[in-house]
């Protein structure tokens, strides 16, 4: 699909100015790496060849053939792309993050929900099928560098998903998630101050 000439870009500087700026382009060593991370559930076995892939698929999108109207802003997860978009109500302000996604499938949920909070420093809790996998992990920890929801957090509708922040940024670009979408903590920032409660949300 051809750019959207009205926000003033081509795809091939879109592509290079948002990995640059998120660091997709740099330290490859790190794009290497297809180990399992220590402190997640990481399974990425190709994880230079899913880099590549992810950035060839960003382009950018109209609302229109997503929403029925931009009432308090929207926000499109494109779960295969790993990507997020924003537009806001008086369609000012476009934008479009490289995210993570859900570590598989039987994770992963999609359809239509909205914002219901909004929280900067945000504690987090594992869900009870989490703690059922995982039972060393702790059942509560606070705000911090620790904190697998980074500086800030979009709760949803749905019970226990979020888009949030992270603080390990090898998870962007990535099947990594329990099932809530991630972004780089700038990224999050912004999209924090972009969207309301309300927010339409929709994972594709």
């Amino acid at each position: 699909m051809p750019p959207d000439s009205r926000f003033g870009l081509n795809r091939r500087s879109f592509l290079f100015g948002t990995a640059a700026a998120s660091g997709l382009l740099a330290a490859p060593a790190a794009l290497a790496q297809t180990a399992a991370m220590e402190d997640s559930t990481e399974i990425e076995t190709a994880v230079r060849e899913t880099s590549r892939r992810n950035l060839s698929s960003f382009r950018t999108l109209h609302w229109r053939d997503y929403f029925s109207n931009l009432n308090n802003g929207a926000v499109l997860c494109d779960i295969d792309s790993r990507c997020v978009h924003f537009w806001s109500a008086d369609e000012s302000i476009y934008r479009l993050y490289p995210s993570s996604v859900p570590l598989s499938e039987d994770l992963t949920r999609r359809g239509r929900t909205h914002v219901i909070q909004k929280v900067e420093g945000p504690s987090w809790r594992p869900t009870p099928a989490m703690r059922q996998r995982n039972p060393e992990w702790p059942a509560f920890v606070p705000p911090g560098p620790d904190n697998p929801l980074g500086t800030h957090a979009l709760y949803l509708s749905w019970t226990y998903y979020r888009v949030h922040g992270t603080h390990d940024t090898r998870k962007i670009g990535r099947r990594s998630s329990n099932g809530c979408i991630g972004l780089y903590n700038e990224h999050i920032a912004e999209l924090f101050s972009h969207a309301r409660v309300g927010t339409q949300v929709l994972l594709i």
